[in-house]
């Protein structure tokens, strides 16, 4: 489903449509190119929140067994990876309060730390990216489930805020306001001066 690479152009639209309808009328194979599209960022996001890449796994096949069961409900109003990642949300908080934990560890890769380029050459700029990523994760694993899930989203899966908000199934002001409060954690948590040198 090459069409399917990003959300956005009329051919992305017109092929998830018509996979919908075949998935809904029941063919397996509509909707593993549909859920196939998206899985290997859907994993990502669940490793993100649950901290856990054996737990992921896991979660991850209940949410496409979900979807599955759920797509006759599935009527097209959002993006198909909007609503699957929605699910994909709620099975991770599922799980999590299921072992009432918090995740041990969240990985923020390279590219979620944009760092300019003259800085990413330097060994030292390197070291010290490497060591704003491992604050940014512990910092992450520390907030509550909503306020993780907001910034995950839009900060490091990069979603506008009404895509985020849709599937964190809240408003768009709520989102905001939760993304705002978490970003606010995160610098009290790692401090101004370590993200400020780590940019310049």
């Amino acid at each position: 489903m090459s069409q399917a690479a990003g959300p956005g152009g009329a051919g992305v639209l017109e092929t998830e449509a018509a996979l919908v309808a075949r998935a809904r009328d029941g063919d397996v194979d509509a909707f593993e190119q549909l859920a196939g599209a998206h899985a290997d960022r859907l994993f990502a996001l669940l490793v993100r929140l649950l901290g856990d890449r054996a737990e992921a796994e896991d979660v991850a096949q209940e949410v496409m067994l979900r979807a599955w069961r759920g797509i006759g409900r599935f009527h097209g109003q959002s993006l198909f990876f909007t609503w699957l990642y929605r699910i994909a949300v709620n099975e991770a908080n599922r799980s999590l309060d299921k072992s009432a934990r918090r995740p041990a560890y969240t990985s923020i890769e390279a590219a979620a730390v944009q760092l300019p380029a003259a800085a990413r050459e330097e060994p030292a700029r390197r070291l010290e990216q490497t060591e704003l990523r491992e604050a940014l994760s512990r910092a992450l694993v520390r907030l509550p489930p909503d306020y993780r899930i907001a910034v995950v989203l839009h900060d490091v899966e990069g979603l506008s805020a009404p895509q985020a908000a849709e599937v964190a199934g809240c408003g768009e002001a709520a989102f905001k306001s939760r993304l705002h409060q978490a970003r606010l954690r995160i610098r009290a948590a790692i401090g101004d001066d370590a993200l400020i040198n780590a940019g310049s």
